[in-house]
């Protein structure tokens, strides 16, 4: 992002204000809080036009930036292939998004999932991780690629020309989701490197990664994690929180009743936990408090914090600034 935003920032500076050295190497497994980067990419809208940032950025990706995962990619041998894996791995690479594939009448949805108000920070992240998707699939593609339709939540920017252009297909604006459309056409077919004995290597690799990243922290903590990023679009089923994890259903309740846990304690506990966060911030609404959290209505999130703290979320915001 701070590449494609160009000489008009100063980039070293920006590196450095989230704790980045300009100076070290390049080291794809230094993450960076969601909230932070959201904040970076807000710096720079301040700087200079980003309308066309998302996809300046997502056009310089590279399959090679990718690591393992771009190796798989590019190796599945087709582009359904290439997409299923990000589907299932994406884990290895980001803890704050989820990736799934959906059938529908015209064709299949990639649907990124990303929780959080939609800050200006988030719907840049979200341009561009959908435009970078675009990017690798022309970069394995033997033949011009672009999706049937792509589908943003987020209002539009004051032009949709770089958008269009880029993708080249009609961009939707104020959707119900984020996504691309993906032709059937264009899944089947062939990848230029495709290789079936890679791709059953590199699967299994990228299968013991995501087996390392699911034992080396707890399984509530983990499960929360996926809980709390999925509760803006409602209470997540247990199926889904299972195949986030890279796990059966059976296997994650088995690993909840190890510690002594179920599904639906773990999930209240997270919406407790993500409710009492959010009200010390007093840039959050009451009302995007109990949508973060999974609550079609106010009044429903209003009785659920009043059973789980014993007051209201108005006493409690007041409770925790001393009044």
């Amino acid at each position: 992002m701070i590449a494609a935003a160009g000489p008009g920032v100063d980039q070293r500076q920006l590196l450095i204000s989230v704790g980045l050295d300009p100076d070290s190497e390049n080291d794809p497994k230094q993450m960076l809080v969601d909230t932070v980067y959201y904040d970076l990419l807000e710096n720079i809208a301040e700087m200079i036009d980003v309308t066309d940032l998302s996809v300046r950025t997502g056009a310089s990706m590279r399959l090679d930036d990718y690591g393992a995962l771009g190796l798989a990619w590019k190796a599945a041998p087709t582009l359904f292939g290439s997409y299923s894996r990000v589907e299932r791995f994406a884990r290895l690479w980001t803890s704050v998004v989820e990736y799934e594939l959906k059938p529908v009448d015209h064709g299949t949805l990639f649907i990124l999932h990303r929780s959080g108000v939609r800050r200006l920070g988030l719907r840049l992240s979200n341009e561009a991780t959908l435009a970078s998707a675009v990017s690798i699939s022309r970069q394995v593609s033997p033949v011009p690629f672009s999706p049937k339709e792509v589908h943003l939540r987020h209002p539009p920017p004051k032009t949709l020309e770089y958008h269009e252009h880029y993708f080249g297909c009609p961009v939707f604006f104020g959707s119900d989701l984020d996504a691309l459309l993906l032709s059937p056409d264009s899944l089947a077919q062939a990848n230029k490197l495709g290789d079936e004995g890679i791709t059953r290597f590199l699967d299994s690799h990228l299968e013991g990664e995501l087996r390392e990243v699911v034992d080396e922290a707890s399984i509530e903590s983990l499960a929360k994690d996926v809980i709390a990023r999925s509760l803006s679009e409602g209470v997540p089923r247990v199926g889904d929180v299972a195949r986030s994890l890279g796990l059966s259903v059976r296997s994650l309740h088995r690993r909840f009743a190890e510690d002594g846990l179920s599904f639906r304690t773990v999930t209240e506990e997270t919406r407790k936990e993500l409710a009492e966060g959010l009200l010390r911030d007093k840039r959050y609404s009451l009302s995007e408090i109990a949508f973060l959290t999974g609550f079609s209505e106010q009044s429903a999130f209003n009785r659920a914090f009043k059973r789980w703290i014993g007051r209201t979320p108005t006493q409690h915001r007041k409770f925790l600034s001393g009044l």
